[in-house]
């Protein structure tokens, strides 16, 4: 059997709403950032919506071949704390010495990669971890979703209704119908901001690198540091926690490798993607698992049609409601973030570890401009490893 043929076989709408609301979180989250970070570094409208055409691009490429490969759903994005690492760090750098600082930091990964290295590490970390650390860095969506209905309590509390009868009647439909009733109560209340949209194909600008000491040692290494602890330990830890075991090496080879490609033309980083995956991982996309990679082959489909009209797409999403966004992204992880926090608290002598990373990864915390996910395995390895010595 081709793989198109299995694809058509393991095809579901259930599937196809997980790819699109991946695609619509992914995108109306953060893709203001990337603009805001090229246009920093001096880059025209046309130029920045080559960053964003090259990374979305990527990301498609990326997602489809990776899920198609192992069978399972491998989401890859670019990553949001880099973009806002870049955006106040592009004081005193051209747009040229930026490119060579995507460039060192894709060469990085692709170390990591090849090497083996960071599956090392990866493996020390407990499915206690991994899932403490996904219920609490996914937690705040589901918390922001309460704060949209303070301010649009007609919109959110009829997302909300739509949810819990979705739940009832037709659980693999939920958010499907939830993005219906968020659509049309959104029309309805006037809430989308149409006269944004504006139609355009993609330019991609190829820009010649220029190589310094300083962007390679403060943009650079930063960019991979941030891209490493905030992005690809969150994703993989997602993976795991969703019971999915794909090999984290070539991952990361291949991630590093069209990283280096794309970096030409304003593609920051390519890393695995963290929030929007497990809507795509979890039972929302399909109850089999092993059908559940059809929701990521849809959102990497997508992303290579936004990569081609990337300002086109972009002012599309600008157009959605910041509440109803809100509301779908929180909607679609309570299930996730309820059987994580599950999971990491079954296992009897690593309660206290798993809650520490839990607290800490909702929290927020960041230090040294590394997010909170990154100090919550610390600290949680760090107390993992305390309570197993022998006393």
């Amino acid at each position: 059997m081709n793989i198109l043929t299995q694809f058509k076989k393991d095809f579901s709408l259930s599937a196809l709403t997980a790819g699109l609301v991946v695609v619509l979180v992914g995108m109306t989250s953060s893709a203001v950032i990337v603009f805001q970070a090229a246009k920093n570094f001096g880059a025209s409208t046309s130029e920045a919506g080559s960053w964003l055409g090259a990374l979305c691009v990527g990301m498609g490429i990326l997602s489809i071949f990776f899920s198609f490969k192992y069978k399972a759903p491998v989401l890859v994005a670019w990553s949001t704390p880099g973009a806002v690492l870049l955006a106040s760090s592009a004081s005193g750098f051209t747009l040229n010495e930026a490119i060579a600082a995507f460039l060192f930091s894709s060469c990085l990964v692709f170390i990591f990669g090849i090497t083996g290295l960071f599956e090392k590490i990866m493996n020390r970390i407990s499915i206690a971890l991994s899932s403490a650390l996904l219920a609490g860095v996914l937690l705040h969506f589901c918390l922001d979703a309460l704060t949209a209905f303070k301010v649009s309590p007609m919109l959110v509390g009829a997302m909300f209704g739509a949810y819990l009868i979705g739940k009832k009647i037709w659980s693999r439909m939920t958010m499907l119908l939830v993005l219906i009733v968020g659509v049309l109560v959104s029309f309805a209340l006037g809430l989308f901001q149409l006269n944004a949209v504006d139609f355009s194909l993609t330019h991609f600008h190829f820009f010649q690198p220029q190589f310094s000491f300083a962007s390679l040692i403060n943009l650079g290494i930063p960019l991979f540091i941030v891209t490493m602890a905030s992005q690809n330990l969150t994703g993989l830890s997602v993976m795991r926690a969703h019971q999915f075991a794909n090999p984290i090496s070539p991952l990361l080879t291949g991630m590093g490798f069209l990283n280096f490609i794309t970096a030409f033309f304003g593609g920051f980083t390519l890393n695995l993607a963290a929030i929007t995956a497990s809507i795509a991982m979890g039972e929302e996309s399909h109850p089999d698992k092993n059908r559940r990679y059809v929701a990521a082959v849809v959102s990497g489909l997508a992303y290579l049609l936004i990569g081609f009209f990337a300002g086109s797409v972009t002012s599309v999403f600008a157009a959605f409601p910041v509440q109803m966004i809100a509301a779908i992204s929180g909607f679609a992880l309570i299930g996730t973030v309820a059987a994580s926090l599950e999971t990491a608290l079954s296992i009897q002598n690593q309660k206290e570890a798993a809650f520490l990373t839990f607290i800490i990864a909702a929290s927020g915390l960041s230090f040294f401009g590394v997010s909170s996910a990154f100090w919550a395995v610390i600290v949680g390895f760090a107390t993992q490893s305390l309570f197993q010595l022998k006393k």
